[in-house]
């Protein structure tokens, strides 16, 4: 199976979340079932120099341990007590990196995905649901049935059930960029332009 490598993710976190616009997410369920999601937008967060990374200054707490886990490994955290957020560790051992996935498309078993966000098949969703299917990191969480318990995984190999496949990344006249959502409180970098999509 061709699996993204530790060295796909031990790159500079821009590069990484431009790279992964294009790239599958695969989830497999406990019963064997893949989950697909091709993905379409990405957030970078870098830890020595972004004030809205939770590791900003290399701040170490229980949360953001996984931030200086090996770069390959899933950080998976809860915002608002509710909605839960997969990130992927970048850069090298111990430099707090990562990116968030934003949203996605199902790519299979998109009637599950749907089931998991909507309780519901995917030709039976209205068109709201369509249009807000995985576009938000909590929607695409819900989606794939990410949670905590997922925190810490390692996506370089098949054996934690979550890892990426490398896709067909996208032409570079088809990628955007702009702000990043969500984080008005970190001053300065409120303006970096670390949010690319398609």
């Amino acid at each position: 199976m061709d699996i993204l490598t530790r060295e796909f993710y031990s790159r500079d976190t821009l590069a990484v979340a431009r790279d992964l616009l294009g790239r599958d997410i695969v989830r497999v369920r406990e019963d064997g079932k893949r989950l697909v999601c091709r993905i379409t937008e990405t957030e970078a967060y870098i830890g020595r120099l972004d004030k809205a990374c939770h590791a900003y200054g290399y701040k170490r707490t229980p949360r953001t341990e996984t931030l200086f886990a090996p770069p390959g490994t899933a950080y998976i955290y809860l915002i608002y007590g509710m909605y839960h957020c997969l990130n992927f560790v970048t850069e090298g051992d111990g430099e707090p990196a990562a990116v968030l996935i934003r949203g996605a498309v199902p790519v299979t078993n998109g009637d599950i995905i749907a089931e998991n966000r909507f309780a519901c098949k995917e030709k039976d969703m209205t068109a709201y649901q369509r249009k807000n299917f995985l576009n938000g990191p909590g929607k695409l969480c819900r989606g794939l049935d990410l949670t905590r318990a997922q925190n810490g995984l390692d996506l370089t190999g098949p054996a934690g059930g979550l890892y990426l496949l490398p896709g067909a990344p996208p032409a570079p006249s088809a990628v955007q960029t702009g702000k990043r959502i969500g984080i008005d409180y970190a001053e300065e970098a409120v303006d970096f332009p670390w949010r690319f999509y398609l």
